[in-house]
């Protein structure tokens, strides 16, 4: 397999010194921390949105922080922040329990961070895309005697989706590009493997220049995803029009 990669690179196994497969895996670490922290921040999303729209101000007002906080700050001053005060936290609570210590490791920190980072960027998306479904067909759904559930699952979701994909794909790119700040915490992915690997070769621009290729045959698949998702829920618009 990655024989295959490296004849698209135009490379040969000989010019990485040994460091292909320690490529391959940085590769894979980087892709399903991408993953896992697009899953987690699409949840966290959701849920804000909703906050956001509720007439409740118990729930509004922290939503409304969350997003505020989130978007004003850094990503890597609130990823070193949220890593080592996860630390923190989860020692004191053992502590007052008696229990023995516990780490979190690098990887799990990376989707908790990430996934708490871009939550509050999918909340303003979908906070938009709910907003754009005209209320008469949440209307109509009720009178059809649709609970709150059914009217999210089969009215909301997939027309909000189709508002949402332009976002949610930025918002992936973004993530997956970020996801070489967890370097800085430990995680072996795509950047620390290249960065090794260039220090211990003394040919760091050669490394860094294959992993952003790399990421760049990544974002080009992600590309192709994201095109078959936005014709998938683009179908019943089409339709209409007709």
């Amino acid at each position: 397999m990655f024989e295959n990669l490296l004849q698209i690179l135009g490379l040969s196994a000989f010019s990485l010194k040994g460091f292909g497969p320690l490529l391959l895996l940085g590769a894979w670490m980087t892709v399903k921390l991408s993953v896992l922290s697009l899953l987690l921040s699409a949840l966290l999303g959701l849920i804000g949105a909703s906050f956001k729209l509720s007439r409740s101000a118990v729930l509004r007002v922290p939503a409304q922080l969350y997003t505020t906080l989130i978007r004003g700050v850094p990503d890597l001053v609130l990823m070193l922040l949220i890593f080592y005060s996860l630390q923190n936290l989860l020692t004191s609570l053992t502590t007052a329990l008696g229990w023995g210590y516990i780490e979190i490791d690098s990887f799990s920190a990376g989707v908790i961070t990430m996934g708490g980072i871009y939550g509050a960027y999918f909340t303003e998306t979908f906070r938009g895309a709910i907003l754009a479904v005209p209320r008469g067909q949440m209307e109509a759904a009720t009178a059809y005697g649709m609970t709150r559930f059914q009217r999210f699952i089969f009215v909301v979701f997939p027309q909000m989706m189709r508002v949402a994909l332009p976002g949610i794909g930025n918002n992936w790119m973004v993530i997956l590009k970020a996801t070489a700040l967890v370097s800085i915490i430990g995680l072996a992915d795509l950047v620390k493997v290249a960065q090794d690997a260039g220090k211990s070769t003394y040919q760091l621009f050669y490394f860094l220049i294959l992993a952003a290729l790399i990421y760049l045959l990544i974002s080009s698949a992600s590309n192709y995803v994201l095109r078959r998702l936005a014709t998938f829920y683009a179908a019943g618009s089409r339709e209409a029009m007709r």
